[in-house]
């Protein structure tokens, strides 16, 4: 291994502690100082990269991905990687690939398709999972990544591994629990850095059933999660339910806390819900808490935004218009009549649509080549001196866009302003909540937050004002870090492994989001590429380096207890 010797950055170390401007030596993948580095020794020092003027922070955690099946045929998590992010978590929600059943790869594969939204073709363009195990499948994995990776052990597989067909059908019996709980042993003894479930409703496999995890029993999955107590290094990850989580799953994810010993976090806060619920949300911590238990919720990092192509077709009266070529929908653009039935349809589609679903100003134009691209419909009637509606006839429909429906998680009636980003940092900062939700690596055609890095850096932070880069990077690096457990990572100090970024604080941010059809099978994917992200390293080796992605590939599968120390509840 070569010494590395980044200078004259500012180290925002990830403690919390103000930045300040020092040199960091890396040697063997492991920082061996932080300070001014002597002449004599920077002489003998095999690379040297000048930071002056830029950031050198710690790798960013992403706690909530699912590239569990990315994996297999890209090896550098991209596009997180781009964006500093240096360790993941995947296996979220219950849905890891492993284990499987012999001969089941094909219904999990169509699981994840529609669950996580992965093309099939995609998930099976190399044939059939050989793998039963959680060890053969991390082996696979383990060779070569550009970032560090956890997975979790999934519930739904695991279910489906000991009741076949049946675990989409009804509760399990004591002696199907118990096999699980051996099979969960089994995935944990591999490695695995812990338990996640789903039992959220929503949530439908291949042939519209249920997932397996959510005919779960209460008893079942207290069960399953208090087999962690006997395993250094393991967490808990759920999904309670989608808006207002009723009381006795709050108490749920309590108890499945104190039966693991561990910290449980769940997914999502406020997602898609109205601005009054995340209180009610978080009051599972407060009962948690009361009960010694510890439970912390997920925040999406940014608003939640999904491609549409069928938000103008579905409007009343404009499918016909929408079909037409541009001369046609221009034509009706400037046509009274037509134009008037066109007000209509749209006024009475806002009017009658669920919540912000029907707030045409927090749409934003998608496609890369309009001059409008990342604009939401509220700034574009501003600029234009008109109303939303007038954008939508105008702009949207005669040039044929694309929208993304802008979903804010938390403040939803706020959207894009000043005023609702700073109640989301607010909220970010409540000590119940942890800083995640990207979903990196599912929804592939319809969203992107692998890039919230960033977007934080360089709208929250630098654009915005509402964080200071040291409270960003804690949330993003040392807060995770200590919640999961990682050893040696998530803070710059001699001792730690060297999993570091170099950014520029004033050029840092996130590139529109585009298309490529760059998946097996020329399956489509949204794609956002990072600025200001001079070099990213992982072990002390460059993973970036000005925006594109290295041939190193340093990471490695991270399993439980060996590179994660047990994170246990107070007093216990």
């Amino acid at each position: 291994m070569t010494t590395l010797l980044i200078k004259n950055g500012l180290v925002v170390d990830g403690s919390g502690n103000p930045g300040s401007i020092a040199d960091v030596l890396i040697d063997d993948g492991r920082i061996v100082s932080v300070g001014k580095i002597e002449t004599a020794k920077e002489a003998a020092v095999d690379d040297v990269v000048d930071a002056t003027g830029k950031v050198v922070s710690p790798g960013f955690v992403d706690v909530h991905t699912h590239y569990d099946a990315q994996f297999l045929w890209d090896r550098t998590a991209n596009p997180s990687v781009l964006h500093g992010v240096t360790t993941v978590f995947a296996g979220n929600c219950g849905f890891s690939i492993a284990p499987l059943a012999k001969g089941d790869s094909r219904y999990i594969q169509e699981m994840m398709a529609v669950v996580e939204g992965i093309p099939l073709e995609a998930l099976t363009a190399q044939g059939p999972w050989e793998w039963e195990s959680f060890g053969d499948y991390i082996d696979t994995v383990d060779k070569g990544l550009s970032v560090n990776a956890a997975f979790l052990a999934g519930h739904s597989s695991i279910r489906r591994k000991v009741m076949g067909a049946d675990s989409t059908e009804r509760e399990a019996t004591q002696e199907e629990i118990e096999e699980m709980k051996d099979v969960l042993r089994d995935c944990l003894t591999a490695g695995a850095v812990g338990f996640s479930s789903s039992i959220s409703a929503g949530h439908l496999d291949g042939q519209g059933r249920p997932v397996p995890s959510t005919l779960s029993s209460f008893d079942e999955l207290i069960g399953l999660a208090g087999v962690l107590r006997d395993f250094p290094g393991t967490t808990l990850e759920i999904i309670p339910f989608i808006g207002e989580i009723p009381e006795d799953r709050m108490e749920l994810m309590a108890d499945m806390s104190l039966a693991a010993n561990r910290p449980l976090n769940w997914n999502l806060l406020g997602s898609l819900a109205s601005e009054e619920i995340f209180d009610q949300q978080l009051k599972a911590s407060d009962i948690a808490t009361k009960r010694g238990a510890t439970v912390v919720a997920l925040a999406l990092p940014d608003m939640l935004r999904m491609r549409s192509s069928n938000v103008l077709p579905n409007l009343p009266g404009w499918s016909d218009v929408v079909g037409g070529n541009r001369d046609e929908r221009l034509a009706a653009s400037h046509d009274p009549d037509a134009r008037a039935a066109l007000r209509q349809g749209a006024e009475e589609a806002s009017e009658n649509a669920l919540g912000v679903l029907g707030n045409f100003s927090l749409m934003e134009v998608f496609d890369a080549d309009s001059d409008y691209v990342g604009m939401s419909l509220g700034q574009i009637a501003e600029q234009r001196g008109s109303d939303v509606i007038d954008v939508l006839i105008d702009v949207v429909l005669v040039e044929n866009l694309t929208l993304f429906l802008v979903l804010p998680s938390l403040t939803p009636s706020l959207g894009h302003t000043d005023e609702g980003w700073a109640q989301r940092v607010e909220i970010w900062k409540d000590p119940r909540v942890m800083l995640g939700g990207s979903d990196a690596g599912a929804h592939l055609d319809l969203m992107c937050h692998g890039n919230y890095p960033t977007v934080i850096l360089g709208e929250v932070v630098r654009d915005r004002g509402l964080l200071s880069l040291e409270e960003a990077v804690v949330m993003m690096t040392s807060r995770p870090a200590q919640h999961f457990g990682l050893k040696d990572r998530g803070e710059i100090k001699p001792g730690f492994i060297a999993d570091l970024v170099v950014f520029d604080p004033a050029t840092v941010g996130s590139n529109p989001t585009e298309i490529l059809h760059d998946l097996p099978g020329g399956g489509v994917r949204l794609f956002a590429s990072s600025k200001g992200i001079d070099h990213v390293y992982v072990s002390g080796q460059e993973t970036v380096r000005n925006g594109e992605v290295t041939t190193a590939r340093p990471g490695t599968v991270l399993r439980s207890a060996d590179d994660l120390y047990t994170v246990e509840l107070a007093g216990r």
